[in-house]
């Protein structure tokens, strides 16, 4: 039994037509992509601090509170 012939590379199967699919357009979502992702780059002795992404949120957590806490008694008038 052979084997079906595979479509060569950059080349599509021939029940797939290129008039099936609308209007291609380059980088259509790029700028969705660049206001909704948010990548922070660590320096490589804190990475190393961190066993995972997890602990790294959960600490950035921790500080964030314990920052709000520190915030809200600076405020108070005395």
């Amino acid at each position: 039994m052979k084997k079906p012939k595979s479509p060569a590379p950059g080349e599509s199967r021939s029940e797939y037509k290129r008039s099936d699919f609308g209007t291609l357009v380059r980088g259509k979502y790029v700028r969705r992509l660049q206001e909704s992702s948010k990548v922070v780059v660590i320096d490589p002795e804190v990475v190393d601090l961190f066993p995972n992404a997890a602990a790294v949120n959960a600490s950035l957590r921790s500080l964030a509170e314990i920052a709000k806490r520190a915030g809200s008694r600076r405020s108070r008038p005395q």
